[in-house]
């Protein structure tokens, strides 16, 4: 791909600054708690020790998607036992979610007192620059600190800081660390956020070319902790497996944008159809081995913005919320 798609594309870390220190200074309020690390890196709690809230993951969702999105809670979810939901906007959805808010940065350590392991996700990503689909949009952030966001039940080891800091050229102290279990509401939250992202890195794997889409929206209902980490990993993929929906605005042919609307709702792929905990344990708890089009939102809408046409595909499947969510 081009690097063109790159050229005037803003800092995340710049535009999200102000919302992690308002997160941090309204950590009381938000029931979040604040810690460091023996090195100097600031920890959020948001659900590990403290109960974090709706609203901490709210602000959250907006720090991971780079500063550049925009998230409110709606009255429509599209189910009749589920009466809200979250709306999200992507100021540039190539970069917003991809660039930043995407979980793409393997984090792991083995030590004696055990294992560490989470995927990264934030503006964070975008100093490191070393996954390839940041190479891909030749793009790489400068700044002087920043944050990275982990859906981890316990605190990360100093040594994890220190590799994250060091690859982002920063000083250990200048970079914080947001922790949003899934069994927090905080946790949940955030997750339905990435509705919006599910759907462009679908369009990714697809292959279809990402400086056609020129904007996005997305909606969908916010899971409810599940009060473990596995059942509240089940109910929040659950939430946009089968009750997402994102209508994306391109500039392409008619025959191009038809074909992505086609290809793109989750119900294309053949793990589709059973609650995403019993696919996961179907699969002896293996991402890699789950078939990679089911991550997707449920509906599809793709507006070609160049001839004011729309394609439809997939449905919102209210009975498998049912069974998730334990209604």
């Amino acid at each position: 791909m081009s690097d063109s798609i790159s050229t005037n594309w803003a800092s995340v870390n710049k535009a999200s600054q102000s919302l992690v220190d308002q997160l941090v200074a309204d950590a009381k309020a938000l029931q979040l708690e604040i810690n460091t690390l023996s090195n100097g890196t600031r920890i959020v709690d948001a659900g590990v020790n403290c109960t974090g809230g709706l609203e901490a993951g709210r602000l959250i969702g907006e720090i991971c998607m780079g500063g550049l999105g925009t998230v409110t809670l709606g009255t429509n979810s599209g189910f009749e036992n589920w009466p809200w939901s979250v709306n999200v906007h992507a100021k540039t959805p190539v970069l917003s979610c991809l660039g930043s808010q995407y979980a793409g940065w393997s984090l792991s350590h083995k030590s004696e007192e055990g294992k560490f392991f989470a995927l990264g996700s934030g503006p964070g990503r975008a100093l490191a620059a070393k996954e390839e689909v940041l190479k891909e949009f030749a793009y790489k952030d400068s700044a002087k600190s920043t944050c990275i966001v982990l859906e981890v039940d316990s605190y990360p080891p100093v040594e994890i800081a220190d590799k994250v800091a060091k690859d982002c050229g920063i000083n250990a102290d200048k970079l914080t660390f947001i922790l949003t279990p899934t069994s927090s509401l905080a946790g949940v939250m955030q997750i339905a956020i990435r509705v919006l992202e599910v759907a462009m890195h679908k369009a990714h794997t697809l292959n279809f070319p990402m400086g056609k889409i020129i904007d996005g929206y997305g909606v969908t209902p916010v899971a409810p902790p599940g009060g473990d980490f596995m059942t509240g990993m089940g109910r929040t993929n659950d939430a946009i497996l089968y009750g997402g929906m994102v209508q994306l605005f391109v500039d392409c042919n008619d025959e191009e944008a038809e074909d992505l609307a086609n290809k793109m709702p989750s119900n294309t792929s053949s793990d589709y159809g059973r609650p995403f905990g019993e696919i996961f344990k179907t699969y002896e708890y293996d991402f890699f081995k789950i078939d990679p089009m089911l991550f997707s939102p449920a509906k599809i809408i793709i507006t070609n913005v160049k001839t004011g046409k729309n394609y439809t595909a997939g449905e919102l499947n209210e009975a498998m919320l049912k069974t998730s969510f334990g209604l």
